[in-house]
């Protein structure tokens, strides 16, 4: 089993900065993907950004140029930097642990909210 705990949401004003972070603890399997969804009120769950083993990223339009996925020196952790905030990327933030083409664990969320 594999458990994943993310940290660092918050209240941040429109254009601030923001870091959360992810650690997944349990049986690691060395071909992971780790990845960041976020699910704002009455809308369904979508990808923000993931990465591969290797560090091979993925984003959504969205947040292009403003987030930034990255792997920590243990490959069990992941970053996600978030620059520019606007108030529509408000949401509860999930970090997932994929060991095949879809996330196979989920943590419990982070709130980021982003005041106008």
């Amino acid at each position: 089993q594999v458990r994943v705990v993310e940290s660092g949401g918050g209240l941040v004003q429109a254009g601030g900065s923001l870091r959360l972070s992810c650690v997944a603890s349990g049986i690691i399997f060395s071909n992971n993907v780790m990845g960041w969804y976020r699910q704002a009120p009455g809308k369904q769950r979508e990808l923000v950004a993931t990465i591969t083993i290797r560090g091979s990223t993925n984003y959504a339009d969205s947040v292009k140029g403003r987030f930034t996925i990255s792997r920590g020196n243990a490959e069990n952790t992941v970053y996600l930097q978030m620059n520019s905030l606007k108030p529509e990327d408000t949401a509860v933030y999930y970090c997932a642990y994929s060991v095949t083409t879809k996330p196979n664990y989920w943590g419990q969320g982070t709130q980021v909210t982003v005041s106008s």
